[in-house]
């Protein structure tokens, strides 16, 4: 700040206010000179002739509260001439959008006390500098938008909403921040309920934008009336080492062993040897040194030999500018085993199929005749979600199960599945290698009598093509999938007879194909895996038991309130803010019926070098000042400070008040 005068007045008219103030002290040295007085008593001559001796023109400069005040209005007002001021910064524009990422990156504190704190107190400080007239809104992002104020010159509230804004450990992404932006700015756009009092129609707006960058491009947007600055919040020597992925599986040498393994990036410019440590249930197990290359990335390996179930976390020990992704955990369960029915008038290959050791370590096999399909129990049974996975082998349902399906020589009741005709035999032709049914399946040996050519729903995949079309595909349906195979294993001939349509069954790619049925369909997460989401997902989870409603307890151990069943046998928890593990009790359950953990896993957010431009509707927006310097003025209020002292001299000299 630079304070300085301004002359406002010429030479002359200076002179001529100089000579005010030794004028008003000159008066105050006269003295009241009294007209001479004809008096009949000799009595008062003396007095008289003592008075004239007193009475000259000048007199003794006594203390005066009156010629206190003038003197310092004249003061005032030859202060208020000169124009006193400083230079001050000065927002560009009257109408003004300050967007603020709370993305887990802005935790950062390579600026203190972080990068989202130094945001707020740079916005703050505009605040303040706003003028009559001026208008702003609030708005916090990262990978959804929210409006904390909408446009308001009423700066106390401005001041009160940008405090309450709040870190988060979410991903960043700007472009839902933007388009709300522009409906407010471009006329002829639309914003989601916005709401903007101060100024009814769309007009524009400098966009402010308080972020270190790490978001992707915004293409297919167009700014139009908005203005972006981007203000950039960070260090450029800002260092950081993060756990990129953390997870657990079987050892396949040694099936009652787990393994631990995780990924540890390092974004700095120099190569760093630390120490990586891995807690079970809150006590440490073991350490592991590492050394990772800058810019570049090591795994760490913990073997577990008697652990089935629990809470791991991993720390790292580094001391960097982002604490929160030094912190990984991960959720082992107990296998779930899907609930499998098998509806078959009698397949023996499917049967034994299904019945191998390995798919009864997946999964709880039931078999029934199709006339269970009429029974109560069976609507009953289905329509609560108590199966993951139905098979129908030559039968179908009237109504859809709340369960995933897989038939054999028949469709889904489902009008958008399109059935063609049975032909044959069909030549395959290829299959879809990469859909988790179809790896390790070789079909090419397969021989088929004759088939149904498929076409599945919108969003369906097609897993084998054949010269009459696709014979096999898999299709959505609310939430689960149903993958129909157009051929029969067995069908049945004319008299009734049951006939062999194919020799997949003894092929060694069937028993692999259930397999990976029971694994894929009846959602089976094996030995010891675990759902890990990122913050602010929302979790989607199924309950070993079947009731109508879980509770989640957070890692700070908060419990939600009841949440009931979705239609489609899921139970939906969205408060996941909180990085950690969170416990899962299923209907009135004391006991932790699963668990699952949140986690950043996040490079863009874990590389927290600040961007040094933002693309936005093909523009490179670089870091730019928000504020412009100009005159702050002080006249005004040094006229107003003279109006007081004018009054307060008043009332003296009225009320004949001396000091």
């Amino acid at each position: 700040m630079n304070f300085g005068f301004l002359n406002s007045i010429g030479w002359l008219q200076w002179g001529l206010l100089a000579a005010i103030p030794p004028a008003i002290i000159a008066l105050y040295f006269l003295k009241l000179k009294r007209q001479p007085l004809e008096v009949p008593s000799t009595y008062l001559w003396s007095r008289t002739i003592e008075d004239l001796h007193v009475n000259s023109i000048w007199q003794k400069l006594r203390k005066s509260l009156l010629l206190f005040l003038q003197l310092l209005l004249i003061a005032l007002i030859i202060l208020s001439l000169l124009r006193p001021g400083w230079k001050g910064n000065s927002l560009i524009g009257d109408r003004f959008i300050f967007i603020v990422d709370t993305s887990a990156s802005m935790a950062a504190n390579d600026v203190k006390p972080t990068r989202l704190e130094n945001a707020k107190e740079r916005i703050e400080a505009m605040i303040d500098e706003m003028e009559s007239g001026q208008v702003a809104m609030i708005l916090s992002v990262s990978n959804s938008v929210k409006v904390e104020q909408s446009f308001t010159d009423n700066r106390r509230l401005l001041r009160k909403k940008l405090a309450a804004i709040k870190q988060t450990n979410r991903t960043s992404n700007i472009d839902e921040a933007l388009r709300y932006a522009a409906g407010l700015a471009n006329p002829g756009r639309t914003s989601t309920d916005a709401t903007d009092v101060q100024v009814a129609d769309a007009l524009a707006a400098t966009l402010y934008i308080f972020s270190d960058g790490g978001f992707p491009k915004v293409d297919d947007f167009y700014l139009e009336n908005l203005q972006p600055q981007y203000l950039r919040i960070g260090s450029d020597e800002a260092t950081n080492v993060g756990i990129g992925s953390f997870t657990i599986a079987r050892n396949p040498e040694k099936p009652d062993q787990l393994q631990a393994f995780a990924r540890v990036d390092n974004f700095g410019v120099e190569d760093l040897t630390i120490d990586v440590t891995l807690f079970i249930d809150g006590e440490m197990r073991d350490v592991e040194e590492i050394e990772i290359p800058k810019k570049g990335r090591s795994s760490v390996q913990f073997n577990m030999d008697d652990f089935d179930e629990g809470e791991l976390k991993l720390v790292l020990d580094y001391d960097d500018n982002l604490p929160v992704d030094n912190v990984a955990y991960v959720a082992a369960n107990l296998p779930r085993r899907a609930k499998v029915l098998l509806v078959t008038p009698g397949n023996d290959p499917l049967a034994m199929a299904l019945g191998t050791e390995a798919a009864l370590k997946y999964g709880e096999i039931g078999e029934a005749k199709p006339a269970i399909l009429e029974t109560e129990k069976y609507k009953q049974q289905t329509a609560a979600g108590a199966y993951d996975l139905i098979i129908y082998d030559r039968c179908v349902p009237k109504e859809m199960p709340q369960a995933n399906t897989l038939f054999f020589g028949a469709a889904p009741p489902i009008k958008e599945w399109v059935v063609g005709k049975k032909e044959g035999p069909p030549l395959i032709v290829d299959t879809d290698r990469v859909h988790p049914l179809m790896q390790l399946i070789d079909m090419g040996n397969v021989n088929i009598i004759e088939s149904l050519s498929l076409k599945p729903p919108p969003g369906g995949s097609k897993l084998i093509y054949s010269d009459i079309g696709y014979i096999a595909a898999v299709a959505p349906r609310q939430g689960f999938e149903d993958v129909v195979f157009g051929f029969d294993i067995y069908s049945t001939g004319s008299g009734g007879v049951t006939e062999v349509n194919t020799d997949w069954h003894i092929r060694r790619s069937f028993p692999v194909f259930i397999m990976n049925a029971v694994k894929y369909l009846g959602g089976s997460r094996g030995a010891s895996a675990s759902l890990s989401i990122a913050p602010g997902e929302p979790a989607t989870l199924r309950s070993r038991l079947l009731v109508d409603s879980v509770r989640v307890t957070s890692p700070n151990n908060v419990k939600s309130p009841e949440i009931r069943r979705e239609g489609e046998n899921t139970f939906v928890y969205t408060e996941t803010e909180e990085l950690g593990v969170y416990a899962v009790h299923e209907g009135t359950a004391k006991e932790v019926g699963q668990r699952f953990a949140v986690n950043l896993f996040n490079e863009r957010e874990s590389d927290i070098y600040p961007e040094t431009w933002i693309h936005i509707d093909e523009v490179d927006v670089q870091p730019a000042a928000v504020q412009e310097q100009s005159r702050k003025e002080l006249w005004k209020w040094i006229l107003l400070l003279g109006l007081v002292v004018l009054v307060f001299e008043w009332y003296v000299y009225n009320r004949r008040v001396y000091l």
